[in-house]
């Protein structure tokens, strides 16, 4: 059987473990299905994410063009403290900022490999710690607007890393953590402005369960332009990933716009 389409990140549902899907046009995959199974990929070019034309990607699936002038992919998606709707603001577009911005995000802490600080829309949990293939989450805080929530990640990177190491989330290396204890250090690292939003916050962690049947020792990142044509045995899903008994390990999300065939 054979599936073609372009890529966008793999859509998750919460279960034990998470539920993996590749959507397409005209179908879609159940990708834990195909765990325990030789499967081919073969990439044929690129498509743009945002305008659909078969323009090379420049970054997040977008084409250079799209990367430049689409609001959904301006400075504060990474730096939400760029964030200037709450102000009446527009980086790109306003309305669209707006309809981002001005809702409720949360700050986390989340273990993959070792605690990390982030941000998402409030919306975005728990789908965005598994995006980033936490074993486990924690809410900081959740706060009325993104430019708040950047606030708070800033003051919290001087503590904790911002970015998952991805070969040592792969490999399943995990530093131990408490992350009630880190919450619990947090609240004085805080700033000001956004100090009263801890109280109210939910301090449940959340533990994720990922379908991985085995870990590699070692991996090795699979791009599609350099090598368009791969064959191996799917053992496993975590983040975004897809990981093979070779170790061989392919970002999804790294390569959206991209067209492929998806042989099983």
């Amino acid at each position: 059987m054979e599936y073609q389409g372009v890529l966008t990140k793999m859509q998750t549902e919460q279960g034990q473990p998470i539920q993996y899907y590749l959507i397409f046009e005209d179908s879609f995959i159940n990708v834990n299905q195909l765990i325990g199974k030789e499967i081919e990929l073969r990439y044929s070019g690129y498509q743009c994410i945002h305008c659909s034309k078969k323009k090379k990607i420049f970054r997040q699936g977008f084409c250079y063009q799209c990367f430049s002038t689409s609001p959904s992919a301006g400075d504060w998606i990474l730096r939400p403290e760029l964030s200037t709707a709450h102000l009446g603001i527009a980086d790109r577009d306003l309305d669209y900022e707006s309809s981002v911005q001005l809702h409720p995000h949360t700050v986390y802490l989340a273990l993959a490999c070792e605690v990390k600080v982030g941000v998402t829309r409030s919306t975005q949990v728990p789908t965005r710690w598994i995006d980033q293939g936490a074993c486990s989450a924690i809410t900081v805080v959740e706060v009325p607007n993104r430019y708040l929530a950047g606030l708070a990640e800033v003051a919290l990177k001087e503590y904790y890393v911002d970015k998952t190491n991805w070969r040592r989330m792969l490999c399943n290396d995990v530093t131990p953590s408490d992350l009630l204890a880190e919450r619990r250090k947090v609240e004085s690292y805080l700033p000001e402005e956004v100090r009263e939003f801890y109280y109210n916050s939910n301090p449940e962690i959340v533990e994720i369960q990922y379908p991985v049947t085995e870990y590699p020792k070692k991996v090795q990142g699979l791009n599609l332009e350099k090598t368009p044509y791969f064959r191996g045995k799917l053992i496993g899903i975590r983040g975004q990933y897809l990981i093979f008994n070779d170790g061989t390990v392919f970002n999804v999300r790294a390569a959206e716009g991209s067209i492929v065939q998806i042989g099983v």
